[in-house]
């Protein structure tokens, strides 16, 4: 082998340990929280002792010594975790959070996780009596519940009524804040929006109204309204009575995955608007957005800054820095942190002709970004028990077309996986708009002659010159990045540029 293999080798190695080192710290974590709810101490040093022994016993001679030079790093590393301040996000469901990879980005000093509880728990989780957690951030439906159990409130948090953030002093009395008025501000000034003297609608009066509402007329507002779906503002007379609105806030969770082809407005139905704003960050672009964005509205932003910011004001607080809080630095912290969680939560989707590799190229980026791997058309072999190609050809191509969007549709709103698309998905102005608000879209061309015609039907029909000429500008249009990948003498070679060539663009 050569070197650069046994590097390669060597590399994919590493990638499994990450992996599993991952999950075992994952554990450890749980594990630290078993025994914190127990009283039991962290070090059980008999069981450390017989496990580092049953460990070494297993392993082959030749490795032995560092194993267990490794496995007593690893215990160490798990006793620290498990004792340090443990920090959460309360909720009653919360399967999908985001918040632990944020507190993490933030800092390494406590560790966080997820707090489910149901509502005859609270009080309990509040109590000063064998407390576990030195605070929490509380999303839906406690935020109200929050607010009446803390002691202590921060003004903003009396102003709105809310708490989203709970930290407990020496004494174990609740103190209570609302990071969201700092988040939803920090989304309209970093990205230039200007509110002053502007006339507002919030869509919503659920949690997350009260904060934009008080960030709104903090900015200076010349009003702010409010629609529902039954108050004297609803989305029966919405546009005859807020036509000439100039910002529109979305606070509720319409267009939210798995509902992601909703809308609550028709933006296109107000004469004036100069920004649209949703706080919803799955996905990231919205139908509202895209509607917003088709007909010319100057601002466009959606939700996942905000959940940044926010999350980036209650680290603070939970390390008694929140006085130490410098715009410019703040400003640093937050976008380096938004940068890398709308990343992770965005797909990363292959288009391009029919033979040109994306399958080979989608499961080699799976691996090499830790992410699942979909194959569109192998999920519509699972989903409706016939191949795209023997489908095109009993039935059709417009009935391929039809079923193939309603399976992209429950995959691309999914977050963090690599995608793999049939070739002829651009055709569809819908599945463009689909793909592109929750993934990164990447174009790989190839050279023609390399294209296979196998069990591919429209290839074989139209001919690999004429369906390129039909589709080339199609992917064009439709990518965020496009990989260029000229003819290579091997597979390994193909795969080994084109996956430099996408780290570098991303």
């Amino acid at each position: 082998m050569t070197l650069d293999e046994l590097r390669e080798s060597i590399d994919s190695a590493d990638r499994s340990l990450l992996q599993s080192f991952k999950k075992r710290m994952e554990v450890a974590q749980q594990i630290g929280l078993y025994k914190a709810e127990r009283g039991l101490p962290v070090l059980d040093k008999e069981r450390e002792i017989k496990k580092l022994n049953s460990i070494c016993s297993e392993a082959d001679p030749e490795i032995r010594p560092y194993v267990r030079e490794l496995y007593e790093t690893l215990f160490k590393l798990s006793r620290d975790k498990q004792s340090k301040a443990k920090f959460g996000v309360l909720g009653q469901s919360l399967p999908h959070s985001y918040s632990p990879m944020l507190h993490y980005m933030y800092q390494d000093e406590y560790e966080y996780t997820v707090i489910e509880k149901e509502p005859d728990e609270l009080d309990n989780l509040f109590s000063e009596e064998n407390r576990i957690y030195s605070g929490f951030n509380v999303t839906i439906p406690y935020k109200k519940e929050a607010y009446k159990r803390c002691a202590f409130l921060s003004e903003e948090a009396k102003a709105v009524g809310s708490v989203n953030t709970v930290v407990f002093d020496e004494d174990n009395k609740a103190h209570g804040y609302n990071t969201d008025i700092y988040g939803f501000t920090y989304l309209l000034t970093s990205n230039g929006i200007d509110v002053d003297n502007k006339k507002c609608l919030i869509l919503g009066t659920g949690g997350a109204s009260t904060a934009v509402e008080y960030s709104l007329k903090k900015l200076n507002a010349a009003s702010v309204k409010f629609c529902s779906r039954t108050g004297e503002i609803n989305y029966d007379n919405i546009y005859e009575l807020c036509g000439d609105t100039d910002i529109i806030v979305n606070t509720t969770p319409v267009g939210m995955f798995p509902h992601a082809d909703e809308t609550p407005v028709e933006p296109a139905k107000f004469s004036k608007l100069y920004a649209v704003v949703d706080i919803v960050y799955n996905p990231g672009k919205t139908k509202l957005m895209s509607l917003a964005s088709s007909c010319g509205v100057p601002n466009v932003i959606g939700g996942l800054k905000m959940l940044v910011a926010q999350g980036y004001k209650a680290s603070l607080i939970f390390r008694h820095l929140d006085d130490e809080l410098s715009a410019d630095v703040a400003a640093s912290v937050i976008d380096k942190a938004y940068k890398e969680l709308e990343f992770k939560m965005k797909n990363i989707a292959f288009i391009g002709m029919p033979g040109c590799g994306k399958s080979t190229f989608a499961r080699y980026a799976a691996e090499r970004f830790q992410r699942e791997v979909i194959d569109l058309d192998k999920a519509y072999e699972e989903a409706y028990g016939i191949s795209p190609a023997s489908e095109i050809t009993a039935n059709g191509e417009e009935t391929f077309r039809q079923k193939e969007t309603e399976l992209l549709r429950d995959v691309a709103y999914l977050s963090g996986k690599v995608i793999s698309c049939g070739g002829g998905i651009v055709t569809r102005d819908e599945n463009v708009e689909i793909l592109r608000a929750n993934s990164i879209v990447v174009y790989l061309d190839r050279p023609l002659e390399i294209l296979a015609s196998n069990d591919r039907p429209l290839s074989a029909r139209y001919g690999v010159e004429e369906l390129y000429s039909r589709r080339h500008k199609l992917y064009e249009n439709a990518c965020d990045i496009k990989l260029t990948v000229d003819k290579t003498d091997s597979e390994k070679e193909f795969l080994n540029a084109a996956i430099q060539k996408l780290i570098s663009e991303l």
